[in-house]
């Protein structure tokens, strides 16, 4: 996604995501789909960036990454800083589809 269609990216449009990807994977939360949103929008690929933010204590978003992580398999952790626990993720290949599946369907509304 590129930086202005990011900044094109509203509030509302962003809950409308939100709302869209917990329909079609009802097992996701909104803080599980909105850490997916963030990381495929470009908005933020680590949970400290995410916790700032969306003003969500850093170890709820952590819980939420490691939940992710391990047992949605849907993003993959790519480093942890041991001090400030900052984690770095990615979008799996199963999170791509998921969002490819969902995404497009609100564009064309």
């Amino acid at each position: 996604m590129t930086a202005a269609a990011t900044e094109d990216l509203s509030e509302d449009r962003f809950l409308g995501y939100v709302a869209e990807v917990c329909s079609a994977a009802p097992s996701l939360t909104p803080m599980g789909a909105s850490i997916l949103l963030a990381v495929h929008f470009g908005i933020c690929h680590d949970s400290r960036t995410f916790a700032r933010l969306f003003e969500i204590s850093h170890a709820l978003v952590l819980r939420e990454v490691t939940t992710l992580a391990e047992e949605r398999n849907l993003v993959t952790i790519l480093d942890r800083n041991p001090r400030t626990q900052r984690t770095s993720f990615a979008l799996t290949g199963v999170a791509q589809v998921l969002l490819a599946r969902t995404i497009p369907l609100l564009e064309t509304e």
